[in-house]
């Protein structure tokens, strides 16, 4: 089979001689005729669907990067970027905590984080020292962090919501010599930022000053934010949406950004009204939130143009965008310290980005065949990875140069979970590549959707189970209600059990009107096979399920008190779950 841009230089040369004004040539018709004839009309019809979004993508590429050599090599901080930012505009508003209405200019911003960068050098904190904030999301927290740059220091974000030993394990892996906590607390390197830790403990992620600029910058070209704009930032500070992607906005490029410490479906909007937002975030199950709210007439009086965020179910994006009225969602995909981000910039419905199917290599990112049961690397005859075609999942990789902006990979505060991201000839002989540890699919155009975190895909009846589908799936017919799927080990069974945890707080789900409704929807291999009702499913701070405990205790039931079902296939309906049966399904006595 042909593969797409073979032959591209003859449709190359063909233009060339347009755009220059010379004569078309028996011989130019003729090599026309010899690339459509042997399939290079594939090709010209990828080129004609995506030109004008891969050219878009590839100015905001080199904009970037622009921008980054420039900064580079003048040796500007953050800090530094916000001082040129200070000056052009001190008295307009940078912060605004929308929970006390307090507004900061950037005039008092600077001045706040001056302050806390004197104070601590009085102290005899020194370059290089790490001091830990534990405080919710407002302005002080950016100027303390900001504060600690100015000075030198590295500052580690922690969740808010951390306690006991995930707490002092996020303190102990820092080597902070200090921890600035708020009031409510109580009952080179810019900073670390924490991953969400949905599979495990979390890890210290490094922030370098490039890595922080090129995500606010890629952001801001991708989706044409202006000065203007008044950015509404509800997430949680301690993350990089909230304070990279979002207070980046306001450091670097001057715009307002308007902050509340905490999620408010019921507020959203009406926050949106009073500040005058233009741009709002999301990330996780927020937009599934919103659309859970009764329908107010304050939720199409905003002037919200665009949505930017990770995490929106294809299956509700268009519910989303045709009630609220927000015309543009800004989806996209990336972690903290991956070097493989994407972006949706032209509002492909359920697309978390791309990548040029016509220059593939400008940004050297792949998706690579994988065991989906062990995500374990497959390689070809010459020990390197297999790249995807169109239509096939993969794990998402990133080619790893640390000598460019774009593509180094600054790890973990841990060597030993940096080296577990890193592979070796992926791309080529030698290379190194960031490993994602998570599935997407890319479809012709080059259009990337996300499928699964690593491990949430579970094999069932030989076949594999998207997690996140069938969580879509359950979630849309029970009226938006948070649901984790994953799969469950069964003794004697080959492979893993589906099972849902729904959350029913009220005790008035029917689990047979929920099997009824999913025989019309799933395969029957994607019907969970165990259900557990429970008052709430558990979350991180960004809104992510959390899996881990649900997971431990799989379908036991004296591991928990929620009620506990299972789906008997000959009888068609779910039954209760007890010891009894547990046993009995342990011992193989109950066929599933």
């Amino acid at each position: 089979m042909r593969a797409p841009g073979a032959g591209a230089a003859s449709v190359v040369s063909l233009a060339l001689l347009w755009l220059l004004g010379l004569p078309w040539t028996w011989s130019a018709a003729a090599a026309l005729g010899v690339y459509v004839g042997s399939g290079g009309w594939r090709f010209l019809r990828i080129v004609c669907k995506t030109a004008r979004r891969d050219l878009f993508g590839l100015s905001v590429l080199i904009r970037v990067r622009l921008e980054l050599r420039r900064h580079h090599r003048a040796g500007h901080t953050i800090p530094r970027i916000f001082q040129a930012v200070v000056q052009r505009q001190p008295e307009r508003l940078a912060l605004v905590d929308a929970g006390t209405g307090e507004c900061w200019t950037f005039a008092q911003l600077d001045a706040y984080s001056n302050a806390v960068a004197n104070l601590f050098r009085q102290l005899g904190f020194a370059p290089g020292d790490v001091v830990a904030i534990f405080l919710e999301g407002r302005p002080e927290f950016v100027g303390l962090w900001l504060g600690l740059a100015k000075a030198g220091m590295e500052a580690a974000l922690l969740n808010v919501n951390l306690r006991c030993e995930p707490l002092a394990f996020c303190l102990g892996t820092s080597g902070a010599k200090a921890l600035i906590f708020g009031g409510e607390m109580v009952a080179d390197r810019l900073f670390y930022i924490y991953t969400s830790g949905t599979t495990g403990l979390p890890k210290a992620a490094i922030v370098v000053h490039s890595r922080y600029y090129r995500m606010a910058a890629f952001g801001h070209h991708a989706y044409r934010m202006q000065a203007a704009d008044v950015l509404y930032d509800c997430l949680p500070l301690y993350h990089s949406a909230g304070n990279i992607i979002g207070v980046g906005q306001c450091l670097i490029y001057g715009l307002t950004v308007v902050l509340r410490k905490k999620f408010s479906a019921s507020r959203f909007w009406d926050d949106c009204i009073k500040y005058n937002c233009t741009v709002v975030q999301y990330i996780g199950e927020i937009c599934r939130y919103l659309l859970k709210q009764p329908v107010r007439e304050a939720e199409r009086r905003h002037r919200v143009r665009l949505a930017v965020g990770n995490g929106l179910r294809p299956a509700i994006w268009e519910e989303f965008t045709q009630r609220f009225g927000v015309r543009q969602i800004g989806e996209f995909y990336g972690a903290t310290e991956c070097n493989c981000s994407i972006a949706n910039m032209d509002g492909k419905v359920g697309s978390c980005g791309f990548n040029s199917r016509i220059l593939p290599h400008v940004y050297p990112i792949r998706l690579v065949k994988v065991n989906e049961d062990t995500m374990e690397l497959l390689r070809d005859a010459q020990g390197l990875c297999i790249p995807c075609q169109a239509g096939e999942p993969g794990l998402l990789v990133g080619q790893i140069n640390q000598q460019d902006p774009l593509r180094r990979f600054d790890g973990y505060v841990s060597e030993s979970a940096t080296s577990k991201k890193i592979a070796h000839s992926v791309f080529s002989k030698g290379d190194s590549a960031y490993l994602s540890g998570d599935v997407l699919v890319m479809d012709e155009l080059g259009y990337m959707y996300f499928r699964d975190r690593s491990g949430d895909t579970f094999r069932w009846r030989g076949e594999n189970v998207s997690t996140t589908e069938v969580e879509g799936v359950l979630s849309r017919l029970l009226g938006q209600t948070d649901v984790a799927v994953y799969g469950v080990a069964v003794p004697g069974v080959e492979g893993k059990a589906g099972m849902a945890a729904v959350a029913d707080p009220h005790s008035l789900l029917d689990p047979n009107v929920i099997y009824q409704e999913l025989q019309k929807v799933l395969a029957p291999y994607a019907r969970p096979i165990f259900l557990r009702l429970l008052p709430q499913v558990d979350t991180t701070g960004t809104f992510k399920i959390q899996k881990t405990r649900l997971q431990r205790e799989g379908f036991d039931p004296r591991q928990t008190s929620d009620r506990l079902f299972f789906l008997d296939l000959k009888q068609g309906h779910y039954l209760p779950l007890n010891e009894a049966v547990y046993t009995r399904i342990c011992s193989g006595a109950f066929s599933l």
